[in-house]
Protein backbone atom coordinates (compact mmCIF):
# COMPACT_ATOMS: atom_id res chain seq x y z
CA UNK A 1 0.00 0.00 0.00
CA UNK A 2 1.28 3.46 -0.91
CA UNK A 3 1.35 5.69 2.17
CA UNK A 4 0.64 9.42 1.79
CA UNK A 5 -0.11 12.36 4.09
CA UNK A 6 1.42 12.74 7.54
CA UNK A 7 2.80 9.19 7.67
CA UNK A 8 4.61 9.70 4.37
CA UNK A 9 6.01 13.01 5.61
CA UNK A 10 7.30 11.39 8.82
CA UNK A 11 8.76 8.45 6.92
CA UNK A 12 10.72 10.46 4.37
CA UNK A 13 12.01 12.70 7.16
CA UNK A 14 13.32 9.63 8.99
CA UNK A 15 11.07 10.34 11.95
CA UNK A 16 9.55 6.88 12.33
CA UNK A 17 11.60 4.56 14.49
CA UNK A 18 8.88 1.96 15.12
CA UNK A 19 5.20 1.83 14.29
CA UNK A 20 2.41 -0.66 14.88
CA UNK A 21 0.41 -1.80 11.86
CA UNK A 22 1.14 1.15 9.56
CA UNK A 23 -1.34 0.01 6.88
CA UNK A 24 -4.29 -0.12 9.30
CA UNK A 25 -3.28 3.21 10.81
CA UNK A 26 -3.07 4.78 7.36
CA UNK A 27 -6.55 3.52 6.45
CA UNK A 28 -7.92 5.00 9.67
CA UNK A 29 -6.18 8.34 9.17
CA UNK A 30 -7.28 8.46 5.54
CA UNK A 31 -10.98 8.16 6.51
CA UNK A 32 -11.00 11.13 8.87
CA UNK A 33 -8.70 13.10 11.21
CA UNK A 34 -7.62 11.28 14.38
CA UNK A 35 -6.78 12.31 17.92
CA UNK A 36 -3.31 11.41 19.18
CA UNK A 37 -1.25 12.12 22.27
CA UNK A 38 2.25 12.28 23.66
CA UNK A 39 3.16 12.23 27.34
CA UNK A 40 5.68 14.42 29.15
CA UNK A 41 6.62 13.86 32.78
CA UNK A 42 7.47 17.03 34.74
CA UNK A 43 10.99 16.00 35.82
CA UNK A 44 12.24 19.59 35.76
CA UNK A 45 10.90 23.13 35.53
CA UNK A 46 11.57 23.26 31.78
CA UNK A 47 11.42 21.14 28.67
CA UNK A 48 14.76 20.52 26.97
CA UNK A 49 16.12 19.73 23.51
CA UNK A 50 15.35 16.03 23.89
CA UNK A 51 11.63 16.86 23.93
CA UNK A 52 11.67 18.75 20.65
CA UNK A 53 11.23 15.94 18.13
CA UNK A 54 8.03 14.48 19.68
CA UNK A 55 6.62 17.99 20.21
CA UNK A 56 7.32 18.95 16.60
CA UNK A 57 5.76 15.65 15.49
CA UNK A 58 2.56 16.63 17.28
CA UNK A 59 2.70 19.91 15.39
CA UNK A 60 3.20 18.07 12.10
CA UNK A 61 0.09 15.96 12.81
CA UNK A 62 -1.88 19.09 13.66
CA UNK A 63 -0.83 20.78 10.41
CA UNK A 64 -2.23 17.74 8.58
CA UNK A 65 -5.59 18.24 10.33
CA UNK A 66 -5.29 15.87 13.31
CA UNK A 67 -5.97 16.76 16.94
CA UNK A 68 -2.98 16.60 19.34
CA UNK A 69 -3.19 16.07 23.09
CA UNK A 70 -0.35 16.94 25.45
CA UNK A 71 -0.47 14.67 28.48
CA UNK A 72 1.52 15.95 31.43
CA UNK A 73 2.41 13.21 33.88
CA UNK A 74 1.50 14.77 37.19
CA UNK A 75 0.96 11.24 38.54
CA UNK A 76 3.58 9.29 36.56
CA UNK A 77 6.10 12.04 37.34
CA UNK A 78 5.73 11.14 41.03
CA UNK A 79 6.71 7.52 40.23
CA UNK A 80 9.54 7.87 37.72
CA UNK A 81 10.02 6.14 34.38
CA UNK A 82 12.78 3.49 34.58
CA UNK A 83 13.16 3.32 30.79
CA UNK A 84 16.88 3.02 30.08
CA UNK A 85 17.79 4.83 33.29
CA UNK A 86 20.90 3.48 35.01
CA UNK A 87 19.76 4.38 38.51
CA UNK A 88 16.50 4.89 40.37
CA UNK A 89 15.04 8.37 39.90
CA UNK A 90 14.89 10.74 42.84
CA UNK A 91 11.26 11.10 43.90
CA UNK A 92 10.04 14.69 43.93
CA UNK A 93 7.29 15.94 46.22
CA UNK A 94 3.79 16.83 45.07
CA UNK A 95 4.23 20.61 45.37
CA UNK A 96 7.44 20.60 43.32
CA UNK A 97 5.83 18.54 40.57
CA UNK A 98 2.83 20.89 40.52
CA UNK A 99 5.09 23.94 40.07
CA UNK A 100 7.08 22.22 37.32
CA UNK A 101 3.85 21.18 35.61
CA UNK A 102 2.57 24.75 35.52
CA UNK A 103 5.85 25.99 34.04
CA UNK A 104 6.19 23.45 31.25
CA UNK A 105 2.50 23.79 30.32
CA UNK A 106 3.21 27.34 29.17
CA UNK A 107 6.04 26.20 26.90
CA UNK A 108 3.77 24.05 24.73
CA UNK A 109 1.94 27.17 23.54
CA UNK A 110 5.04 28.04 21.47
CA UNK A 111 4.56 24.94 19.33
CA UNK A 112 0.88 24.02 18.98
CA UNK A 113 -2.32 25.81 18.04
CA UNK A 114 -4.68 25.90 21.03
CA UNK A 115 -7.27 28.14 19.35
CA UNK A 116 -8.06 26.22 16.17
CA UNK A 117 -11.78 25.67 15.62
CA UNK A 118 -11.26 22.28 13.97
CA UNK A 119 -8.36 20.58 15.77
CA UNK A 120 -7.29 22.70 18.70
CA UNK A 121 -4.60 21.13 20.89
CA UNK A 122 -5.42 20.44 24.53
CA UNK A 123 -3.34 19.79 27.65
CA UNK A 124 -4.34 17.15 30.20
CA UNK A 125 -2.78 15.91 33.43
CA UNK A 126 -2.96 12.22 34.41
CA UNK A 127 -2.95 13.20 38.08
CA UNK A 128 -6.61 14.14 37.61
CA UNK A 129 -7.72 10.52 37.10
CA UNK A 130 -5.15 8.65 39.15
CA UNK A 131 -5.68 10.84 42.20
CA UNK A 132 -9.30 9.68 42.55
CA UNK A 133 -8.50 5.99 41.99
CA UNK A 134 -8.07 3.76 45.05
CA UNK A 135 -5.47 1.00 45.28
CA UNK A 136 -7.90 -1.93 45.27
CA UNK A 137 -9.66 -0.68 42.14
CA UNK A 138 -6.34 -0.19 40.43
CA UNK A 139 -5.10 -3.70 41.24
CA UNK A 140 -8.41 -5.41 40.39
CA UNK A 141 -9.31 -3.54 37.23
CA UNK A 142 -5.92 -2.68 35.77
CA UNK A 143 -3.23 -4.77 37.44
CA UNK A 144 -4.90 -8.08 36.58
CA UNK A 145 -4.45 -7.32 32.87
CA UNK A 146 -0.66 -7.30 33.10
CA UNK A 147 1.67 -10.28 32.95
CA UNK A 148 4.69 -10.06 35.25
CA UNK A 149 6.56 -12.33 32.82
CA UNK A 150 6.08 -9.86 29.98
CA UNK A 151 6.93 -6.88 32.16
CA UNK A 152 10.18 -8.44 33.35
CA UNK A 153 11.20 -9.16 29.77
CA UNK A 154 10.81 -5.55 28.65
CA UNK A 155 14.25 -4.20 27.80
CA UNK A 156 13.99 -1.18 30.12
CA UNK A 157 13.21 -3.42 33.11
CA UNK A 158 15.47 -6.32 32.19
CA UNK A 159 18.50 -4.03 31.98
CA UNK A 160 17.98 -2.88 35.55
CA UNK A 161 17.19 -6.34 36.97
CA UNK A 162 20.37 -7.99 35.68
CA UNK A 163 22.45 -5.33 37.40
CA UNK A 164 22.29 -6.77 40.90
CA UNK A 165 23.93 -3.76 42.52
CA UNK A 166 21.19 -1.46 41.18
CA UNK A 167 17.96 -3.38 40.63
CA UNK A 168 14.56 -1.76 40.31
CA UNK A 169 12.01 -0.83 42.96
CA UNK A 170 8.35 -1.84 42.84
CA UNK A 171 7.57 1.89 42.45
CA UNK A 172 9.40 2.21 39.14
CA UNK A 173 8.34 -1.29 38.09
CA UNK A 174 4.70 -0.16 38.32
CA UNK A 175 5.29 2.83 36.03
CA UNK A 176 4.44 0.69 33.00
CA UNK A 177 0.93 0.06 34.38
CA UNK A 178 0.23 3.75 34.91
CA UNK A 179 1.36 4.89 31.47
CA UNK A 180 -0.46 2.03 29.80
CA UNK A 181 -3.70 2.96 31.53
CA UNK A 182 -3.26 6.55 30.32
CA UNK A 183 -3.67 5.30 26.76
CA UNK A 184 -6.80 3.32 27.63
CA UNK A 185 -8.32 6.23 29.55
CA UNK A 186 -7.64 8.71 26.74
CA UNK A 187 -9.08 6.28 24.21
CA UNK A 188 -12.32 6.00 26.19
CA UNK A 189 -12.70 9.67 27.14
CA UNK A 190 -11.16 11.48 24.14
CA UNK A 191 -11.23 8.86 21.36
CA UNK A 192 -7.41 8.84 21.18
CA UNK A 193 -6.19 6.12 18.84
CA UNK A 194 -2.47 6.89 18.54
CA UNK A 195 0.31 7.46 21.04
CA UNK A 196 3.69 8.81 19.97
CA UNK A 197 6.91 9.02 21.94
CA UNK A 198 10.66 8.51 21.89
CA UNK A 199 11.96 5.08 20.92
CA UNK A 200 12.70 4.38 24.61
CA UNK A 201 8.91 4.40 25.18
CA UNK A 202 8.13 1.48 22.85
CA UNK A 203 7.53 -0.99 25.68
CA UNK A 204 5.17 1.37 27.52
CA UNK A 205 3.30 2.22 24.33
CA UNK A 206 2.73 -1.41 23.28
CA UNK A 207 1.51 -2.19 26.80
CA UNK A 208 -0.99 0.65 26.45
CA UNK A 209 -2.19 -0.83 23.16
CA UNK A 210 -2.72 -4.21 24.84
CA UNK A 211 -4.66 -2.93 27.85
CA UNK A 212 -6.84 -0.66 25.69
CA UNK A 213 -7.94 -3.70 23.72
CA UNK A 214 -8.45 -5.82 26.86
CA UNK A 215 -10.54 -3.16 28.58
CA UNK A 216 -12.54 -1.73 25.68
CA UNK A 217 -11.88 -4.01 22.65
CA UNK A 218 -10.59 -0.99 20.74
CA UNK A 219 -7.62 -1.23 18.39
CA UNK A 220 -5.16 1.62 18.87
CA UNK A 221 -1.71 2.36 17.51
CA UNK A 222 1.78 3.39 18.56
CA UNK A 223 4.58 5.29 16.86
CA UNK A 224 8.02 6.13 18.15
CA UNK A 225 10.48 8.72 16.90
CA UNK A 226 14.26 8.20 16.98
CA UNK A 227 16.26 9.16 20.03
CA UNK A 228 19.23 11.24 18.93
CA UNK A 229 22.51 10.85 20.77
CA UNK A 230 25.83 12.65 20.62
CA UNK A 231 28.95 10.85 19.44
CA UNK A 232 29.86 9.97 23.04
CA UNK A 233 26.50 8.25 23.50
CA UNK A 234 24.91 10.94 25.68
CA UNK A 235 21.46 12.23 24.84
CA UNK A 236 21.38 14.95 22.22
CA UNK A 237 21.11 18.39 23.76
CA UNK A 238 23.23 17.53 26.79
CA UNK A 239 26.62 19.19 26.42
CA UNK A 240 29.67 18.76 28.61
CA UNK A 241 28.70 21.90 30.49
CA UNK A 242 24.91 21.72 30.71
CA UNK A 243 21.58 20.76 29.19
CA UNK A 244 20.11 22.84 26.37
CA UNK A 245 16.80 23.96 27.85
CA UNK A 246 13.83 25.47 26.02
CA UNK A 247 13.32 28.01 28.81
CA UNK A 248 15.17 31.21 27.76
CA UNK A 249 16.00 31.89 31.42
CA UNK A 250 17.92 28.61 31.67
CA UNK A 251 19.48 28.59 28.19
CA UNK A 252 19.52 32.00 26.52
CA UNK A 253 18.23 32.23 22.94
CA UNK A 254 21.76 33.26 21.90
CA UNK A 255 23.27 30.11 23.47
CA UNK A 256 20.49 28.06 21.91
CA UNK A 257 21.25 29.52 18.48
CA UNK A 258 24.97 28.95 18.85
CA UNK A 259 24.37 25.31 19.82
CA UNK A 260 22.90 24.67 16.35
CA UNK A 261 25.66 26.62 14.60
CA UNK A 262 28.20 24.33 16.28
CA UNK A 263 26.60 20.95 15.55
CA UNK A 264 28.56 18.25 13.78
CA UNK A 265 28.79 18.81 10.01
CA UNK A 266 27.43 15.32 9.33
CA UNK A 267 24.18 16.12 11.17
CA UNK A 268 23.10 19.18 9.18
CA UNK A 269 21.09 17.34 6.53
CA UNK A 270 19.16 15.09 8.94
CA UNK A 271 18.54 17.85 11.47
CA UNK A 272 16.97 20.04 8.79
CA UNK A 273 14.48 17.19 8.24
CA UNK A 274 13.96 16.50 11.96
CA UNK A 275 13.73 19.99 13.40
CA UNK A 276 12.36 22.24 10.65
CA UNK A 277 9.28 22.40 8.45
CA UNK A 278 11.26 23.04 5.27
CA UNK A 279 9.97 20.86 2.43
CA UNK A 280 11.93 17.61 2.16
CA UNK A 281 12.40 18.12 -1.60
CA UNK A 282 14.22 21.38 -0.87
CA UNK A 283 16.32 19.68 1.80
CA UNK A 284 17.27 16.93 -0.65
CA UNK A 285 18.57 19.57 -3.07
CA UNK A 286 20.83 20.77 -0.27
CA UNK A 287 22.26 17.29 0.13
CA UNK A 288 23.02 16.99 -3.57
CA UNK A 289 25.25 20.05 -3.53
CA UNK A 290 28.98 19.61 -3.03
CA UNK A 291 29.64 20.29 0.60
CA UNK A 292 32.29 22.79 1.59
CA UNK A 293 32.72 24.88 4.72
CA UNK A 294 30.84 27.88 3.32
CA UNK A 295 27.83 25.81 2.23
CA UNK A 296 27.74 23.94 5.54
CA UNK A 297 27.83 27.19 7.50
CA UNK A 298 25.03 28.59 5.34
CA UNK A 299 22.75 25.63 6.09
CA UNK A 300 23.70 25.56 9.75
CA UNK A 301 22.50 29.17 9.88
CA UNK A 302 19.25 28.16 8.17
CA UNK A 303 18.78 25.36 10.71
CA UNK A 304 19.66 27.60 13.67
CA UNK A 305 17.33 30.37 12.49
CA UNK A 306 14.40 28.05 11.78
CA UNK A 307 14.50 26.20 15.09
CA UNK A 308 15.26 29.33 17.15
CA UNK A 309 12.25 31.06 15.59
CA UNK A 310 10.05 28.05 16.44
CA UNK A 311 11.24 27.78 20.05
CA UNK A 312 11.88 31.42 21.00
CA UNK A 313 9.96 33.45 18.44
CA UNK A 314 10.85 35.92 15.72
CA UNK A 315 11.72 38.77 18.12
CA UNK A 316 14.38 36.68 19.87
CA UNK A 317 15.80 35.59 16.54
CA UNK A 318 16.03 39.21 15.40
CA UNK A 319 17.80 40.07 18.66
CA UNK A 320 20.34 37.30 18.04
CA UNK A 321 20.96 38.56 14.51
CA UNK A 322 21.56 42.07 15.87
CA UNK A 323 24.00 40.70 18.45
CA UNK A 324 25.94 38.73 15.84
CA UNK A 325 25.99 41.66 13.43
CA UNK A 326 27.06 44.06 16.17
CA UNK A 327 29.77 41.86 17.65
CA UNK A 328 31.31 40.65 14.43
CA UNK A 329 30.53 43.43 11.96
CA UNK A 330 30.89 46.50 14.16
CA UNK A 331 27.32 47.74 14.62
CA UNK A 332 27.35 48.18 18.40
CA UNK A 333 25.09 51.24 18.25
CA UNK A 334 22.22 49.09 16.90
CA UNK A 335 22.08 46.90 20.00
CA UNK A 336 18.95 47.29 22.11
CA UNK A 337 18.79 47.02 25.88
CA UNK A 338 17.12 43.60 25.65
CA UNK A 339 20.02 42.43 23.48
CA UNK A 340 22.44 43.07 26.32
CA UNK A 341 20.37 40.89 28.61
CA UNK A 342 20.79 38.16 26.01
CA UNK A 343 24.54 38.85 25.80
CA UNK A 344 24.87 38.55 29.59
CA UNK A 345 23.50 35.00 29.36
CA UNK A 346 25.41 34.09 26.21
CA UNK A 347 28.63 32.90 27.81
CA UNK A 348 30.65 36.01 26.90
CA UNK A 349 32.97 36.76 29.89
CA UNK A 350 31.21 39.14 32.25
CA UNK A 351 32.73 41.51 34.80
CA UNK A 352 30.58 43.37 37.32
CA UNK A 353 31.92 46.75 38.42
CA UNK A 354 30.62 49.38 40.82
CA UNK A 355 33.26 52.10 40.43
CA UNK A 356 35.11 53.40 37.41
CA UNK A 357 38.70 52.27 36.92
CA UNK A 358 41.33 52.69 34.27
CA UNK A 359 41.16 50.51 31.17
CA UNK A 360 44.66 49.29 31.88
CA UNK A 361 43.73 48.01 35.35
CA UNK A 362 40.45 46.57 34.11
CA UNK A 363 42.28 44.38 31.59
CA UNK A 364 44.26 42.85 34.43
CA UNK A 365 41.29 42.66 36.82
CA UNK A 366 39.20 40.80 34.25
CA UNK A 367 42.18 38.58 33.30
CA UNK A 368 42.20 39.81 29.72
CA UNK A 369 45.87 40.53 30.30
CA UNK A 370 48.31 39.21 32.90
CA UNK A 371 49.96 42.47 33.89
CA UNK A 372 49.78 46.25 33.54
CA UNK A 373 52.71 46.18 31.14
CA UNK A 374 50.86 43.71 28.87
CA UNK A 375 47.75 45.90 29.11
CA UNK A 376 49.84 48.86 27.98
CA UNK A 377 51.19 46.97 24.98
CA UNK A 378 47.65 45.84 23.99
CA UNK A 379 46.41 49.43 24.02
CA UNK A 380 49.47 50.71 22.16
CA UNK A 381 48.98 48.10 19.44
CA UNK A 382 45.34 49.19 18.87
CA UNK A 383 44.08 45.80 20.07
CA UNK A 384 41.48 47.10 22.56
CA UNK A 385 38.21 48.81 21.74
CA UNK A 386 35.33 50.06 23.86
CA UNK A 387 31.85 49.80 22.33
CA UNK A 388 33.41 49.47 18.88
CA UNK A 389 35.84 52.41 19.24
CA UNK A 390 39.58 51.67 19.37
CA UNK A 391 41.24 53.15 22.44
CA UNK A 392 44.76 54.55 22.07
CA UNK A 393 45.10 56.47 25.34
CA UNK A 394 47.27 54.43 27.74
CA UNK A 395 45.76 55.95 30.91
CA UNK A 396 42.16 55.81 29.68
CA UNK A 397 39.57 55.83 32.48
CA UNK A 398 36.00 54.63 31.94
CA UNK A 399 33.39 57.39 31.98
CA UNK A 400 29.60 57.65 31.81
CA UNK A 401 29.63 57.83 27.99
CA UNK A 402 31.05 54.28 27.93
CA UNK A 403 27.92 52.93 29.65
CA UNK A 404 25.31 51.91 27.09
CA UNK A 405 21.85 52.19 28.63
CA UNK A 406 23.74 53.30 31.78
CA UNK A 407 24.65 49.66 32.47
CA UNK A 408 26.75 47.97 29.80
CA UNK A 409 30.17 48.30 28.18
CA UNK A 410 31.49 46.01 25.46
CA UNK A 411 35.23 45.46 25.36
CA UNK A 412 36.90 43.82 22.38
CA UNK A 413 40.40 42.38 22.30
CA UNK A 414 41.69 41.74 18.80
CA UNK A 415 39.11 40.77 16.18
CA UNK A 416 36.87 38.24 17.94
CA UNK A 417 37.35 38.27 21.73
CA UNK A 418 34.52 40.10 23.49
CA UNK A 419 34.06 40.94 27.16
CA UNK A 420 31.10 42.62 28.83
CA UNK A 421 31.06 44.99 31.78
CA UNK A 422 27.89 45.35 33.83
CA UNK A 423 27.92 48.52 35.93
CA UNK A 424 26.12 47.83 39.17
CA UNK A 425 24.65 50.80 41.03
Amino acid sequence: MKINGILKDLKIRGLISQITNINSLYIKINKKPITLYCGFDPTSDSLHLGHLIPILCLRRFQLFGHKPIILIGGATGMIGDPSFKINERILNDKDTIYLWTEKIKKQFFNFLDFESKKNSAIILNNYNWFNSMNLLSFLRNIGKNFSINKMINKESVKTRIIKNNIGISFTEFSYNLLQSYDFAYLNKMYNVCLQIGGSDQWGNITSGIDITYKLFKNKVFGLTVPLITNKNGTKFGKTEKNTIWLDPKKTSPYEFYQFWININDDDVYNFLKFFTFIDVLDINIIREKNYNLNILLKYKKILAEEITKIVHGKKSLNSIKRIIKSLFYGSIEKLKEKDFINIMKSGIPLTILKKSISLKRFLVFSKISKSLSISKRLIESYAISINGKIITKIEYIFNDKDRLYNKYTLIKKGKKNYFLIYWKK
